[in-house]
């Protein structure tokens, strides 16, 4: 994996994490962050030794949301320059929505505005019950547009509502019960050992299961009618069923023993 100017990646135990790596100014995002976001999950996407990505920020806080002087320059932008930059950023969630590996957001200390776009775009999402949310835009005059499409999947069009037009801070229970994060814990110990084991726990599943199962998930939720999906599950189901990886996990299973892909 390359070196970056504002983002970090380690891989560990077949775990890859992507590090927002810009303390000084509580993770805000630019231009260069979401590029280089982006770029990440793309190459992430090819790696067969990354089983599961976590994403999460250095310092005091996941993300502060746009950089203050990215806005200022965004605030000159014409029509067509805030269009491409707008695209940029649409793609950089997409990406990390679509991603085909298991994706784990860690918040911590705040989370605001567009931060929350990363936060509601990952499989499972996690905060501590001090780390503040907010979807601040319209405080200053602008919408999450780019993040909506994920904030109102993940907390419905009502709680949307409530969080996009407000603009107000709620605290890690109130998120995790607004469905805006999975869980929130009292302490950054437990919210440690509750990742580790739900890492432990997708090693065991089948590498090429996930990846398809992710894909069913996303052509269910937003491509196929009810109508279409009978005939495309039932080929789905064919297909992994007689695949290499579908017939030693089924062999294993009746033969009471590990498949190949769970390490002793």
């Amino acid at each position: 994996m390359k070196t970056y100017q504002t983002i970090e990646f380690e891989l560990a135990k077949s775990v890859g994490t992507i590090w927002l790596a810009r303390p000084e100014t509580h993770n805000a995002f630019n231009e260069v962050m979401i590029s280089e976001v982006n770029d990440c999950f793309q190459a992430i996407a090819g790696d067969a030794g990354v089983r599961m990505i976590v994403l999460r920020g250095r310092g005091k806080s996941f993300c502060a949301g746009a950089d203050l002087n990215w806005l200022k320059s965004a605030a000159k932008y014409t029509y067509d320059e805030n269009y491409a930059e707008g695209l940029r950023l649409a793609k950089c969630f997409y990406a990390v929505y679509t991603a085909n590996k298991p994706t784990i957001c860690i918040v911590h200390g705040s989370s605001i505005g567009g931060a929350n776009g990363f936060a509601a775009a990952c499989d499972f999402t996690y905060c501590t019950d001090e780390t503040v949310f907010s979807l601040s835009e319209v405080k200053i005059g602008i919408v999450p547009a780019c993040i909506s499409p994920y904030v109102v999947k993940r907390v419905g069009e009502y709680g949307a509502r409530d969080l996009m037009l407000t603009g107000r801070r709620i605290k890690g229970r109130e998120a995790a019960a607004s469905g805006l994060v999975n869980k929130s814990f009292e302490r950054a110990e437990e919210l440690e050992a509750h990742v580790n084991s739900l890492c432990e726990l997708l090693r065991t599943s089948g590498p090429e299961a996930i990846v398809r199962c992710k894909k069913l998930i996303y052509d269910v939720s937003n491509v196929l009618t009810l109508d279409q999906a009978i005939g495309h599950t039932a080929e789905l189901i064919a297909e992994i069923r007689t695949s290499p990886e579908g017939q030693e996990g089924m062999a294993a299973f009746l033969e009471k023993r590990k498949p190949c892909w769970v390490k002793e």
